[in-house]
């Protein structure tokens, strides 16, 4: 997501190398200066960093080290914003979530994202219907609903909004829900009458929370809109969507200093995962290509749980790990996102990420033709591989159903079994624990 601007600030960071006069880190500002604004940073936003960057570099002493350390100092500062990052509940529930914003930015799709993340930790979760305005809005929600198990709360036939996240509020507090996400209208731009709309929902269900859903791709306006909303009515954070599509990058970095709001969540993709809590520490961390440790243990943590993990750990150790196990943990993985997001998570991996394209774990053409081989497969050689090894009429049978040739087949199980090995092997090797992969993290900036 960050490839952009990573670029950039290696970039300057290069014209210090080897130098510490202020010849050097003149055109290292100005190197960053031109980067940034050309990732679309607010050129206010721009201005502030490049005065924090270089008075911390100074006081320090010029060096491509100090220069580095002021600049990932710097970043997270700019990033900074007073309230929350990610979700907080409220003590009290359940936690009243409004979210706004102007038609096209995907608010509708988020409150469902958003749901389901919170779903994922475990908690009940209600999505109320009140976009009465845009044709399709109510059902679009309750289709997301249907497709991932969601709760959701609406009215046939309803032509108050208000009334509908009124009574979403009260049914919530009657069956116990931990959160509320009421998907509120928008329009096509900010008029009176949306303002007043919601205005008088916030008056009427006291949300905890304003959530102002923005489009990254429309870049500055993205900064302008947020700033209307906040000052007509009220708003406690920023979610930026869209992301994966924005080349630049630059609105994640600004909008916060601009507005004065924190930026909350950051949508990665299309599908109901791609969902990420922005939290400045761990952005910076990803900026400066060091990755996200501690993210990815979070992402991970969230599909798999520990008994899970140990039981898949004695699987692997005895070498007993067959295609059934690999079918539910494939499904795992997919839940959590897009695998070039997960890959950039990982210390040393951002320096190559722009050579690949997106890894869609689900429509991959491998991935499809194993899913349709272990689908080909009697129960008894799932949960035994060796028996394709041992048997060519097997194999010719499950190259049939499969649609694939018999040579196809034997690659993928000769495969499958060299994995195993290999995770057998692996299995019994003490990992590094997170203070290690931290320390490795940092090592590895702008290497």
């Amino acid at each position: 997501m960050f490839e952009r601007i990573t670029e950039g600030l290696k970039s300057a960071v290069n014209k210090l190398r080897g130098k510490d006069d202020e010849k050097a880190l003149k055109k290292a500002l100005d190197s960053l200066k031109k980067n940034l604004l050309k990732a679309d940073v607010h050129f206010k936003t721009t201005k502030e960093l490049i005065k924090e960057v270089e008075k911390r570099t100074k006081e320090r002493g010029i060096g491509r080290n100090t220069f580095i350390r002021a600049l990932e100092e710097s970043l997270e500062e700019i990033l900074k914003a007073p309230g929350n990052y990610g979700f907080v509940f409220s003590p009290q529930p359940p936690t009243i979530v409004m979210m706004t914003g102007l038609q096209g930015s995907g608010k509708t799709t988020t409150t469902a994202k958003l749901a389901y993340q919170l779903k994922l930790k475990g908690k009940k979760v209600l999505m109320v219907a009140s976009d009465l305005q845009r044709f399709g809005a109510v059902e679009q929600l309750k289709q997301l609903a249907e497709q991932n198990g969601l709760d959701i709360f609406y009215k046939e036939g309803a032509t108050n909004p208000v009334e509908v996240a009124e009574e979403g509020v009260k049914f919530a507090r009657e069956k116990l829900y931990d959160a509320v996400i009421i998907d509120t209208a928008g329009r096509l731009a900010i008029d009176e009458p949306l303002m007043e709309e919601l205005k008088e929902i916030k008056e009427r269900v006291n949300p905890d929370e304003i959530f102002y859903v923005a489009d990254s791709l429309t870049g500055k306006d993205a900064i302008n809109t947020a700033r209307q909303f906040n000052e007509k009515v009220g708003i406690t954070g920023v979610i930026l969507t869209k992301y994966d599509g924005d080349s630049k990058g630059g609105v994640a970095l600004s909008i916060a200093h601009q507005i004065g709001k924190p930026l909350r969540f950051l949508g990665i993709g299309e599908k109901i995962q791609d969902l990420e809590v922005f939290i400045p520490q761990r952005i910076v961390s990803r900026i400066m290509g060091a990755g996200d440790i501690e993210g990815l243990i979070e992402k991970t943590s969230s599909v798999i749980d520990e008994k899970e993990a140990k039981k898949m750990t004695r699987k692997l150790k005895k070498g007993e790990f067959n295609y059934n196990d690999f079918l539910q943990y494939m499904e795992k993985v997919q839940k959590m996102g897009s695998m070039k997001n997960i890959l950039g998570m990982i210390p040393g991996m951002s320096g190559i990420m722009k050579q690949l394209g997106d890894i869609d774990l689900e429509n991959s053409r491998e991935i499809k033709h194993i899913k349709a081989m272990i689908n080909s497969m009697t129960p008894k050689e799932r949960e035994n591989p060796r028996l394709l090894k041992e048997s060519a009429s097997r194999r010719r049978r499950v190259a049939r159903g499969a649609g694939l040739s018999v040579q196809e087949v034997n690659r993928i199980n000769k495969q499958f079994q060299q994995a195993a090995k290999m995770a057998k092997k692996l299995s019994g090797k003490k990992l590094p624990d997170i203070k290690e992969l931290m320390a490795m993290a940092q090592r590895l900036k702008f290497q």
